[in-house]
């Protein structure tokens, strides 16, 4: 069995409709603040309500080649300027062939692919921008990163739907510990609030129905669906050989990664949810810890019927000493491959702070789901030293993070 190997976080960045900067959208999930919106444009295809990240303008994002990316680069970037910073390390000085980057995305740069496609149809052929697949396809959030900080060592992108983010986490760990990087950044980014998209998951029944700002309810006796959004997380994580080398601060550690498939469904999860428990079990054997050890949970809480019911019974059957239970899509909405990462910065946070946020809009937990110690209505004052971070995809991908102080 492998040996654990806790891998200091020293920086983090998000990019979420709340806001640019962690600060922003940590505030907003405690507070907690409602900002869905009603949008034309994901009316016209079948949700009431989306959640958008704000305009992001040159001010925020500097330097050449950024002002026509597709906005999945776009948000990458600009997390990832603010982990660096916040880590405190001058990409001008590393070896850039000693740094790695692992991007995780679910469906890439779909808004420019979907415009190019219009154009084609008006235009044809002619029509089409020679920068139509830089601006597109999935690898390139990391190849534009890799490029803007002279990075020359592995560079990977994952493509695992919903747990695309935290699947990029688990690998950085992992390059760390093969010995291959000193540095690894880890980033989720998604923008497909578009049209075709939007209309994909309302005609398969996964968005909410309701016209209500406060739709998105994870674990809800009333939930009827998620509410889709945007937006992007990058974590800056280092060996901790380096991070004593440079003393620098560390925002926690992520001290185990486990992953499995359903191999059931295209999109419905295992009714067991047998294989979604078998990777938090490897991530806590990866972590050298029992399921006893868990102070809280950060669960993938999508507010779907079948998902949250699936969820919530492997967590009172995994964890019946009742750990405390958050989702942070009740605010920020399904940010599809970024949620992961996103939702492992807010665990960090979590425990820095030492405060829980509540899952928004959830007023009454399901029934159907007892010894779950969901937290309601307001953040709670705790000291969790140990979180469970989980994310399920379609295609029946599972990774679960654990996070640590």
């Amino acid at each position: 069995m492998t040996r654990p190997f806790p891998a200091p976080v020293t920086g983090a960045g998000l990019v979420t409709p709340a806001g640019i900067g962690v600060s922003d959208t940590w505030q907003a999930v405690l507070e907690p603040r409602e900002l869905a919106v009603k949008d034309e444009a994901a009316k016209s295809a079948g949700a009431h309500y989306c959640l958008r990240v704000p305009a992001i303008g040159p001010e925020v994002l500097k330097g050449r080649g950024t002002a026509h990316v597709d906005p999945f680069i776009r948000y990458a970037l600009v997390a990832v300027d603010e982990a660096i910073r916040d880590s405190g390390l001058d990409p001008v000085a590393w070896d850039g062939s000693r740094v790695g980057v692992v991007v995780g995305t679910g469906i890439g740069g779909v808004g420019t692919l979907t415009a190019a496609q219009d154009r084609f149809a008006a235009r044809g052929p002619e029509g089409v921008t020679p920068y139509l697949h830089p601006r597109s396809l999935a690898n390139m959030a990391v190849g534009t990163i890799a490029s803007r900080y002279g990075i020359t060592g592995p560079c990977h992108t994952v493509v695992s739907a919903c747990a695309s983010g935290a699947a990029a986490i688990g690998i950085a760990r992992d390059l760390l510990r093969s010995g291959a990087c000193d540095t690894v950044i880890a980033c989720g980014t998604e923008a497909a609030v578009v049209p075709v998209v939007v209309a994909g998951f309302a005609r398969m029944g996964a968005l909410s129905k309701r016209d209500d700002a406060r739709a998105s309810r994870p674990f809800a006796v009333d939930r009827d669906g998620f509410v889709i959004s945007e937006g992007a997380a990058a974590l800056v994580l280092e060996t901790p050989e380096a991070v004593a080398r440079r003393r620098a601060t560390e925002l926690g550690r992520v001290l185990g990664y486990g992953c499995t498939t359903d191999a059931h469904h295209p999109t419905d999860p295992r009714p067991d949810g047998a294989q979604a428990e078998a990777a938090v079990r490897r991530a806590l054997a990866d972590a050298g810890l029992q399921p006893q050890d868990v102070d809280h949970v950060n669960a993938h809480g999508t507010s779907t019927p079948k998902n949250d019911r699936i969820e919530g019974e492997l967590l009172a059957r995994l964890f019946p000493h009742g750990p405390s239970v958050t989702s942070n899509k009740g605010v920020l909405g399904h940010t599809l491959g970024a949620a992961g990462a996103i939702e492992a910065v807010l665990s960090l946070c979590a425990l820095r702070d030492g405060v829980v946020p509540p899952v928004a809009h959830t007023e009454v937990v399901d029934p159907q789901l007892p010894g779950l110690d969901v937290v309601l209505g307001a953040p709670r004052r705790a000291a969790p030293s140990v979180v469970v971070s989980n994310s399920f995809g379609f295609g029946g991908t599972n990774s679960a993070l654990v996070l640590g102080n």
